[in-house]
């Protein structure tokens, strides 16, 4: 990635930091248990082996909201490691209180914008899958140029990707399914999982969330999208 595009990158937010109060129970998950399952962002590349004291494949997800998806699959995938990245604070002190509850121990969490993590801590082949589920559509127009999937972003993230990494990406908005179809076919890091120019069926470890749930209630459709690193 060229410096120009990096700092491209850098200046769009996919993200719009309007965030409410957070709730008693929300703010004492950051004052006891930061310390064990947050990341506090330094610009500097992460040894998560030692962060999780074990080698393992690592998952990413992207804006995991109110952490509902990530909770579920730490508890049911054990056998592989999880990374948060979220902006919203009363979602991350949610899933904080989850984990705690049942002492997970293959969870941490960044509080911070995604492009930065991945640019700064993300050492190149660390990552064996990223998720990025039912990110803000920008459904405006004049706003699409904020949507998170660009050509410059997944060729970042294709950057730190592990050898047979896949990109997980699902969202319920149709234009933006077509829009994110469109970047990956012509993203030159990538192959489509299912074949070329096709959205593949909902794997089994992406579970229906309460968001989902009240989307398809609305009438809107899901599509996913499965694509894997080329050698």
């Amino acid at each position: 990635m060229t410096e120009e595009n990096a700092n491209h990158l850098r200046r769009i937010r996919s993200f719009v930091l309007r965030e409410g109060r957070m709730t008693p129970a929300q703010q004492r998950a950051f004052d006891e248990h930061w310390a064990r399952y947050g990341i506090d962002y330094s610009g500097k590349t992460q040894d998560f082996s030692a962060r999780f004291a074990r080698t393992a494949p690592l998952v990413m997800e992207i804006g995991f909201g109110n952490g509902e998806a990530l909770a579920w699959a730490s508890e049911h995938d054990l056998g592989r490691d999880f990374l948060g990245v979220e902006v919203h604070g009363p979602g991350v002190g949610r899933l904080m209180n989850a984990l705690a509850a049942r002492h997970a121990s293959n969870v941490r969490l960044y509080k911070h914008d995604a492009v930065e993590v991945l640019e700064h801590e993300i050492a190149p082949g660390t990552l064996s899958q990223v998720r990025i589920w039912f990110p803000d559509p920008w459904h405006k127009k004049r706003h699409n140029k904020r949507r998170i999937i660009q050509p410059d972003f997944v060729a970042l993230v294709a950057s730190r990707m592990a050898r047979g990494g896949q990109l997980h990406l699902a969202t319920d908005w149709q234009p933006y399914a077509e829009h994110m179809l469109e970047v990956m076919e012509a993203a030159p890091h990538w192959r489509n999982d299912v074949g070329p120019g096709q959205y593949a069926e909902k794997p089994d470890w992406r579970i229906e969330t309460h968001f989902e749930r009240r989307g398809l209630k609305l009438g809107h459709g899901v599509w996913d999208l499965l694509y894997r690193i080329k050698d």
